[in-house]
Formats: structure tokens, C-alpha cells, sequence
């Protein structure tokens, strides 16, 4: 194992204890000799795993003291965030809690964005939109569909979307959100909670509106929202299911952010 493998490994398992809580905000972290007693390494690669731990910004360097342990579900960026949920999959109840939140986020992006779509001067290639709806469709129709190229398919989709109308802040937190999903396997096959059948006939629904030029009624667009709010519900279930957490645990935790 080379020691660049070592530092990583070893970094990743103090921002897990990080992640869980392990090591509260404001805790002084092990030193460079207890780190390198620890995990049985010279205290130049221990110094190197700190470091790593303060470039992931889950510590704080301070001369004469070391490190002390950040807040970084409160002060934490999106790539803090996106490795906090990664790393947290070892405490289910948290993990779950994250995906509550990074559900939400990305239900909100996507749904403003499809509804914008609907009633904006569409730009892009009718056609191209069809092709990639066609090669989801061909994924969908394998005996083993796959999952994670499935959702990046539908990710790109959104994207586009989001391009056309220059909806940029909105299109870089949605590339984020993927990144967080396709760490997580559970994630991904969370999203597929209805058949992969389904994603299809729903983009399939949407061709059709932007192709009619007229746009949908009310009644379809409270349909839509709803049956997209349903989906998101299944989506959460699933992962609940996928860690092992309970039904009960689940809608008590998913309330606050349905």
C-alpha cells in the first residue's frame, strides 16, 4: 500500500469519527505522536494525515496547540458536506438524516426547474432531448438496468434543463448533489425505488407537454407536483430500508424535511 493510499485511509477514518461525533466541535484532536502510535506510522506521514483532515476543512490548525475539530455541519461547505455523508454511512440514523436533506434540495432544484421548462422559450434541440430519453429507455429495458449510469443519464437531463435557462448557481448544487449520490451506492439505488420503467414514462410525459407548445392544465401540474412529492417519499423509504432503519424511525426522522 503506498503511502499516499495510507494518508488517505487514515484521514478518512478521523473524519468518520469526525462525522459521527466521535470527536465533538471544538475537541482538540490526537497529536502527531498519537496519531502516528495510533495507526503505527512515522509522525511525518501522521502530519501529512492532519493536514489532509485540514484540507477536507474538518479541522483547524493552530500553532503551538494542533489541530481542534471544526463544525462542520454549520460552517461546512458543499464538499464538506458531500464527504460528511460518504463518511457517515457507518451511523444509519445520520446518514439518513443527510439523505432527508440532500432529497430535498435536489426535489426542489428539479421540480422548479422541469415546471420552469414548461412555460419558458425552449432552446434546446427537441431532438437531443428525445436521444437521451431513448438511451435511458434502453437502460431500463435490461434484465439488470443500471442504476447509477441510469441517474447520471437523468442528472445530465436536468442539467441541460438547467443550462437553457440560465439557472447556474441552481445546475452547480445539483452537480454537487450528484457527486454526494454517486459516492453512495444505497443512495443511487434509493432513487430507483419505483421501477427504472417509470423514470422513463415520466420524461416521456414531459417530451410530450414541451412538444405540444400549449403547456399543461392546473389539474396536470398539482398531478405532477404530488406525484413527484409520492416518488421523493419512496425515494427516502428505500434508503431507510437499505441501512436497516426501521419505518417508524423513518417517518419520525423524514417529517422535518418532507
Amino acid at each position: 500500500m503506498g503511502a499516499q493510499t495510507v494518508v488517505a485511509d487514515v484521514a478518512d477514518e478521523l473524519a468518520r469519527r469526525v462525522a459521527t461525533g466521535e470527536y465533538a466541535p471544538g475537541d482538540l484532536m490526537p497529536s502527531v505522536r498519537q496519531v502516528a502510535e495510533e495507526f503505527e506510522m512515522n509522525r511525518a506521514t501522521a502530519q501529512l494525515v492532519l493536514g489532509r483532515l485540514e484540507s477536507y476543512g474538518f479541522v483547524d490548525a493552530h500553532r503551538g496547540r494542533g489541530f481542534t475539530v471544526r463544525d462542520v455541519r454549520r460552517t461546512g461547505g458543499l464538499d464538506v458536506y458531500r464527504r460528511l455523508f460518504r463518511l457517515s454511512m457507518h451511523a444509519p440514523e445520520t446518514a439518513a438524516a443527510m439523505f432527508g436533506n440532500i432529497v430535498a434540495a435536489e426535489r426542489a432544484i428539479v421540480l422548479e426547474a422541469l415546471l420552469d421548462y414548461t412555460a419558458a422559450e425552449r432552446g434546446i434541440d427537441p431532438a437531443a432531448l428525445t436521444a437521451a430519453v431513448d438511451e435511458l429507455e434502453t437502460q431500463a429495458r435490461r434484465a439488470e438496468p443500471d442504476h447509477a449510469h441510469m441517474l447520471e443519464l437523468e442528472v445530465a437531463l436536468v442539467r441541460e434543463v438547467l443550462t437553457d435557462l440560465g439557472h447556474t448557481v441552481q445546475r452547480a448544487v445539483l452537480n454537487s448533489i450528484g457527486e454526494m449520490l454517486f459516492e453512495v451506492p444505497e443512495a443511487v439505488e434509493a432513487y430507483f425505488a419505483v421501477s427504472a420503467d417509470l423514470h422513463v414514462l415520466v420524461w416521456r410525459a414531459l417530451l410530450a407537454v414541451w412538444d405540444s407548445g400549449t403547456g399543461p392544465s392546473p389539474a396536470q401540474l398539482a398531478l405532477f407536483e404530488d406525484l413527484f412529492a409520492m416518488y421523493h417519499t419512496k425515494v427516502l423509504a428505500r434508503f431507510d430500508e437499505l441501512l436497516g432503519l426501521t419505518a417508524e424511525s423513518g417517518q419520525h426522522r423524514h417529517s422535518a424535511t418532507a
